[in-house]
């Protein structure tokens, strides 16, 4: 089971994001993808996340909001 910690850390950045995506600040959402993305190799090469859970939540970065993002430019 993934650790609360991680969890709610994971949830805080996926939250900032889909914040900025919904207020339409695209430089602050493509940081907080990148965020998200850099915790979740942090916590998996720590040890904190088991890969399960990192594939769930990799999913959801990739599926959810890199896609959507793709054509996101400066």
């Amino acid at each position: 089971m993934l650790k609360r910690s991680v969890r709610i850390e994971l949830e805080s950045v996926i939250n900032e994001l889909q914040v900025n995506l919904e207020n339409n600040y695209k430089d602050l959402a493509q940081d907080a993808l990148k965020e998200l993305h850099a915790t979740l190799e942090e916590n998996l090469a720590t040890g904190k996340m088991k890969e399960k859970d990192y594939n769930k939540y990799k999913k959801i970065a990739d599926d959810d909001y890199s896609a959507k993002m793709a054509n996101y430019h400066h």
